[in-house]
């Protein structure tokens, strides 16, 4: 649990973060999100003290990050940036191994965590580890650049517009790659975007962030369905809300009872890409299959317009 307790920064006259108090519970995606200038990068940092706080407390599991000195605190939180900052003259492999060898780990237990991010993150270990960094895509290089803040097996990663430098292909699958690792390990993850629409895809939580202070810090669908101040629904966009409601939830919630003629969608998928196919074909209502292939029954253009409509 990371709390953060009426944190302040002020640079001279100016406040940067303005009295800020919330609670990130473990094994949680938590997003802050916000225009530029509006803190959320200055309060990602007090949480590793590459920033100091000019008041207030943060807490990582009950213990003061003051009580610790700098460099073993950030030696336990996992550090992502925007254009991943891999190490120009190492190779992938000892960029990953940058932290625990600082830590004092044995080669054989690094060189066996290496290899398990490199394959987790599907680069294959005998091909990518003796390779250096400008020999990589954008797209692998920020997967080296995860896979390095993860490298010490922290239970916090800090990640700073992980995506932002990415087209937007790539940038979809490392979001998958980023919620399968999360699941796999249970890491706490702290994630400063500009996008909104990327923050509702993350985040089990959502901390709007404007001028320094937290405007609002809920659930996607509550901050979707009743944003707090004109600057959240101004930040989410009135336009394309329904859709970003409906990326929420998955074709399983929305099934109806009844028969469907044409090619079926998985229960898994969203209710955004069912209605995006129904409208794209034409069709008001497809059928509905389990993973097994099992007919569940249908969804429908017209239900899943009713699930868009902002709730009362």
């Amino acid at each position: 649990m990371i709390e953060i307790d009426h944190i302040t920064k002020r640079y001279g006259e100016t406040t940067v973060v303005d009295d800020v108090s919330m609670v990130i519970e473990p094994r949680t995606v938590t997003v802050i999100v916000g225009t530029s200038g509006s803190g959320k990068t200055t309060l990602l940092r007090m949480i590793n003290r590459l920033v100091e706080p000019s008041s207030g407390t943060i807490r990582l599991d009950g213990i003061d990050n003051r009580s610790v000195p700098g460099h073993e605190l950030r030696r336990s939180i996992g550090y992502a940036i925007q254009g991943n900052g891999l190490f120009p003259h190492r190779t992938v492999a000892q960029n990953i191994a940058t932290v625990p060898a600082l830590l004092g780990w044995d080669a054989q237990r690094i060189k066996a965590r290496v290899d398990e991010l490199l394959a987790l993150l599907q680069l294959d270990p005998a091909a990518f580890g003796p390779r250096y960094p400008h020999e990589l895509s954008g797209g692998q290089q920020q997967r080296v650049g995860v896979a390095r803040a993860l490298a010490a097996e922290p239970n916090v990663l800090l990640m700073d517009e992980p995506f932002g430098a990415l087209d937007p292909i790539i940038r979809t699958k490392a979001q998958e790659d980023l919620l399968a690792i999360q699941k796999r390990f249970g890491t706490t993850i702290i994630l400063v975007t500009h996008d909104m629409e990327e923050a509702v895809h993350l985040g089990d939580r959502i901390a709007v962030m404007d001028a320094g202070k937290l405007v609002q810090y809920a659930t996607p669908a509550e901050i979707l369905a009743n944003p707090a101040s004109d600057f959240v629904e101004t930040l989410i966009g009135a336009s394309d809300r329904p859709f970003k409601l409906l990326s929420l939830g998955t074709v399983g919630d929305a099934v109806e009872p009844g028969p469907a003629a044409g090619e079926g969608i998985r229960a898994g998928a969203s209710q955004r890409d069912a209605l995006a196919e129904l409208l794209w074909s034409g069709r008001p209502a497809m059928p509905v299959t389990g993973e097994n292939g099992a007919a569940l029954g249908r969804v429908t253009v017209e239900g899943l317009v009713k699930r868009a409509a902002r709730p009362q």
